[in-house]
């Protein structure tokens, strides 16, 4: 299964910083991965959603993971790379490249999104990708952006083949379903959050850690959330859970990573709050929430 590569903990799935004129600003996301792993990030995550990676090019996609890559070998990171579409021929052609990643520890895989194969179809999908992988497979489990619903069954069945290490569980919530997931998935089989405002909870249940888009903005307090879960002091863990629900409501006000982007820029960490399009930059109002909701973080 691969499990022992995933590590335990809070994972920031690193956002693509834009100059004024539409390039990467590979510096500034250097110092971003820094700074996360500065702050106790157990590892980072590369060309997920939360980079806008379907809006870069081949090129800009190499720079991304050189920068992150090359962050992640100098200071002995887990480097997590997304890799992977509803085209299973091609998933296989983006993991097999990753053999030139020796930085790499795990793939993120989407589900098949659009094309809503059935379950078998899913499985096999992904048994034919953690075949070929040279890493060990994190499935992005996210049902309201892919339109795949997925049983407790299926996902246990997919914890079960080799070289699958874990998934990211971003249902929208926590359900019968999730308890049920926690209480039959297979050993070895890490559950990492993926919806911010739940993370807590879903740490309370024996979750992993987290791959989470607002530990950009608060880091060691979700390193900390974490930490106080794993270690069974529950008092202090539900109270910050609590603070720290609400700051990611606020930093998903709007869609992701825009909100994110706008606070990052707000402190003077990356050049612009620019996002491509489809997406546009997140308004004021949404801006003013979330650093209201970081502020009331630290009182």
């Amino acid at each position: 299964m691969g499990s022992s590569a995933l590590k335990t903990g809070i994972h920031v799935p690193l956002i693509t910083p834009f100059t004024s004129t539409g390039e990467i600003a590979l510096d500034s996301l250097e110092q971003l991965a820094h700074e996360g792993l500065d702050d106790g990030a157990a590892g980072l995550a590369a060309l997920g959603t939360t980079a806008e990676a379907a809006t870069l090019t081949e090129n800009e996609k190499a720079a991304v993971l050189d920068v992150v890559a090359r962050v992640c070998r100098e200071r002995g990171a887990a480097l997590m790379v997304g890799a992977g579409s509803n085209d299973t021929a091609a998933s296989i052609r983006a993991l097999t490249a990753l053999k030139t990643v020796p930085e790499a520890v795990t793939a993120l895989s989407l589900v098949p999104y659009f094309t809503r194969p059935s379950e078998a179809g899913v499985i096999a999908h992904f048994t034919a990708l953690a075949t070929a992988s040279p890493v060990p497979l994190v499935i992005y489990h996210i049902p309201y952006r892919t339109g795949q619903e997925l049983s407790t069954r299926a996902l246990c069945e997919l914890g079960a083949l080799p070289n699958i290490a874990g998934v990211k569980y971003a249902v929208g919530g926590i359900t019968a379903a999730t308890v049920k997931l926690m209480a039959t998935r297979p050993a070895d089989f890490a559950v990492l959050a993926g919806d911010d405002v739940v993370l807590s909870p879903l740490l309370a249940m024996g979750a992993e850690g987290g791959i989470l888009a607002s530990a950009h903005v608060a880091t060691g307090a979700f390193v900390t959330l974490a930490d106080a879960w794993h270690a069974g002091d529950g008092v202090r863990a539900a109270a910050l859970g609590h603070r720290l629900s609400v700051l990611s409501a606020a930093l998903f006000a709007e869609p992701n990573p825009t909100v994110i982007k706008a606070v990052l820029h707000a402190q003077g960490r990356i050049p612009t709050p620019n996002v491509r399009l489809p997406l546009l930059p997140a308004g004021p109002e949404s801006l003013a929430g979330a650093l209201n909701a970081l502020e009331a973080l630290d009182r």
